[in-house]
């Protein structure tokens, strides 16, 4: 009763996030590239071998830059609405690319995928949980506004990487324009620390254990700030800050048979 998770990069310069058992594991977005996936993974003692599907939440570039070339390299299903297909303009062979309705689990193996409709300005936006014999983990980003499907999910994880884009005053201070700034905070952009830590303060169930902070702005947010944050607030759980530039640690997420649930311990070993 475990899964193994890392964000392999995590920010407007490319998102990418492995879960997986010891058998089979799912990419959730592939923004990076096909190399950069197989070099970060490869750090981790992670093979492509055990990953049989990839999961897309949106369109948006950070998210399927290196979709196509890893997709058509290890001949894997690419879980993805005909909207984001179309909006994407990706190139993918036809019959690697499987469409997913909201709220409808996905058997990949023994893992179960489920994906829900999310608040973003893109054409069929989606998070997903990824669930394995009792042991959950959410994958948030992309997040205009807390909305009740957030909610829902995210009080059933035991871990979840949750974006915390912004910090408001940083925000409002930075040298990005008027338009863009009312995108990023206007319900449909992305989701600010503020916002992200009434959701986790409010909605954190007792036994999840680590929460990741993803998807940080590079101009109006602080890695040391938004850690700080959190980690006041914590209840129990580990912080971690997924970063933009390099892949974290591989964690081992592990519930016991008695619904009390163990930390995370943080795996640099070769496990795979």
């Amino acid at each position: 009763m475990s899964l193994f998770v890392a964000s392999l990069n995590s920010g407007s310069n490319g998102n990418c996030y492995y879960v997986g058992n010891k058998d089979e594991a799912v990419l959730i977005d592939v923004g990076i590239s096909c190399r950069e996936t197989e070099t970060r993974m490869a750090r981790l003692g992670l093979s492509m071998r055990k990953v049989k599907a990839i999961f897309i939440s949106h369109e948006h570039s950070d998210h399927i830059r290196g979709v196509a070339i890893l997709a058509k390299k290890y001949k894997l299903p690419v879980y993805i609405t005909p909207l984001t297909l179309l909006h994407g303009g990706l190139a993918i062979d036809a019959d690697l690319t499987i469409d997913f309705i909201a709220e409808t689990p996905v058997s990949i193996g023994e893992l179960l995928v489920t994906p829900f409709m999310k608040l973003h300005d893109a054409a069929h936006p989606h998070s997903f949980t990824v669930a394995y014999e009792g042991v959950k983990v959410g994958v948030f980003t992309d997040l205009g506004a807390v909305c009740e499907n957030l909610v829902q999910h995210f009080q059933q994880c035991h871990a979840a990487f949750l974006e915390a884009n912004y910090d408001e005053e940083m925000l409002e201070r930075g040298r990005y324009p008027y338009h863009l700034k009312r995108r990023i905070r206007g319900g449909k952009g992305h989701l600010s620390n503020k916002q992200a830590l009434a959701l986790f303060m409010d909605y954190k169930p007792s036994y999840m254990s680590h929460l990741f902070l993803a998807h940080l702005s590079k101009d109006n947010n602080d890695p040391e700030l938004v850690y700080n944050l959190f980690s006041t607030h914590a209840g129990g759980a580990e912080i971690v800050v997924a970063s933009r530039y390099h892949e974290t640690a591989l964690y081992h997420i592990c519930a016991s048979a008695v619904n009390s649930y163990a930390p995370l311990v943080n795996l640099q070993t070769s496990l795979f």
